[in-house]
């Protein structure tokens, strides 16, 4: 099971259970399950409203992630990240630090969501 921890200038921080394994539950539900403001609009990764900053915790090496065709387009577009640095995460398997809360299914590993 793994740990989020949210974080936000304008609230406490709240650190909730993320079920390892589930391919469902994005960062944005677990918020919403949860109580957490993070703000969005569509809830499908088109707007970038929910785009939060991960940081990876504990011991391990972080885990890449797969973004989809859409979150990189507005992640780019936001200039959230470079094309160098996109293409560095596919090649090297590397988690981007800024996702998009309504794509971001966490894995088994604890992380620090600053919205």
């Amino acid at each position: 099971m793994a740990l989020i921890t949210f974080s936000s200038p304008e609230y406490k921080d709240k650190t909730v259970y993320a079920v390892a394994g589930s391919f469902t539950e994005t960062v944005l539900k677990i918020a919403k399950t949860n109580k957490i403001p993070i703000q969005f609009s569509c809830g499908d990764g088109e707007c970038g409203t929910c785009v939060v900053k991960v940081t990876q915790l504990g011991d391990k090496a972080p885990m890449g992630y797969h973004l989809e065709e859409k979150e990189k387009t507005v992640l780019l577009e936001l200039g959230k990240i470079t094309k160098s640095e996109m293409e560095d995460m596919i090649v090297n398997d590397l988690p981007s630090k800024w996702r998009l809360a309504c794509q971001f299914i966490p894995r088994d590993e604890d992380v620090f969501v600053e919205y």
